[in-house]
């Protein structure tokens, strides 16, 4: 299947063979979801409640996540926890993996959900990276190291030898590669759009999953890179009204988007899934081929290691 026609088969996906349904009993699994407090992240922490987990809402507004908290109680009668996190803040992604690991040993299953995507092209993080590829990369890639030993104990003491991390991607990473020395105001990202620095984060999602998992699958973690589909959700608030109109005539419900990432998160297949790149809804796909590239994959690693030094 060429990539073009990989594109069209995950934004015209077939009838989703995988339900809500079909996730297992919870009971004693820990889960985090990063973004859990609105969209399709919001959606998975429902789910993940309904089956017996116990979840931390990972979030950088607290109003907004106890909404999101209270709202899901009423309609699954389990009670999240807010777990405070600014992926655009290397400090706060600090203080978050500090505030977790004091309050649990183990993690079974870490959703990389949250994101931004189109904002001003000016904007940065507080350390001064490209506010989409810190954001969505390097808060990711700091925030998962710094549990890994909350997640390399769950993999130990899991009857089923495994822990998971399941990184939302796009289909968007077909569209852009990674081009280095654009992470940082300059002349390489002065010539790239908000949308080309949107999708080389989202190429680098699964960059970083591929070598996470390669790094980590003998130690019992089965990690995967999503696309959760051409959703409505509160991404598209940096569009043009115009433009958002006609997106989202056909984008698909919120809820058809937290169907994969469960299935890589919760169901007994998903655990032979470690380096696989997943599409809408619940299939394994394939990867855009650079994203597959090991040397790609140890130099952004690096990078990572690098940046994200205390």
């Amino acid at each position: 299947m060429g990539q073009n026609a990989s594109i069209l088969d995950q934004w015209f996906p077939p009838t989703a063979t995988f339900s809500a349904d079909f996730i297992p009993d919870l009971d004693g699994r820990v889960a985090i979801v990063t973004g859990g407090n609105s969209g399709i992240g919001k959606e998975t922490v429902r789910q993940l409640l309904a089956h017996g987990a116990k979840v931390y809402v990972a979030a950088r507004s607290r109003s907004k996540a106890l909404a999101a908290i209270d709202e899901l109680k009423k309609d699954t009668g389990c009670e999240a926890l807010f777990l405070e996190l600014d992926l655009a803040d290397k400090s706060s992604v600090r203080r978050a993996a500090k505030e977790f690991l004091s309050k649990e040993d183990e993690l079974h299953v870490l959703f990389n959900n949250g994101g931004v995507m189109w904002p001003d092209h000016d904007q940065l993080t507080k350390d001064g990276l490209d506010l989409q590829f810190g954001t969505n990369v390097v808060g990711h890639y700091l925030f998962t190291t710094l549990l890994m030993p909350a997640l390399l104990v769950a993999a130990k003491a899991s009857p089923q030898g495994a822990a998971r991390v399941v990184v939302t991607s796009s289909s968007a990473a077909y569209l852009e590669g990674i081009h280095w020395g654009s992470f940082r105001p300059g002349a390489v990202r002065d010539k790239m759009s908000t949308y080309q620095l949107y999708n080389q984060s989202k190429h680098a999602n699964v960059v970083f999953a591929r070598e996470l998992g390669r790094r980590f699958g003998d130690k019992g973690l089965v990690v995967t890179a999503v696309n959760p589909g051409n959703l409505r959700s509160d991404l598209q608030r940096n569009m043009n009204p115009i433009s958002r109109l006609l997106l989202r005539l056909t984008l698909y419900p919120t809820a058809h988007g937290a169907l994969t990432q469960l299935w890589a998160g919760t169901s007994i297949e998903g655990l032979d899934l470690n380096g696989k790149f997943l599409i809408p809804w619940a299939r394994v796909g394939e990867a855009p081929p650079a994203a597959s590239d090991p040397e790609i994959g140890r130099k952004l690693w690096e990078f990572l290691e690098e940046e994200t030094k205390a």
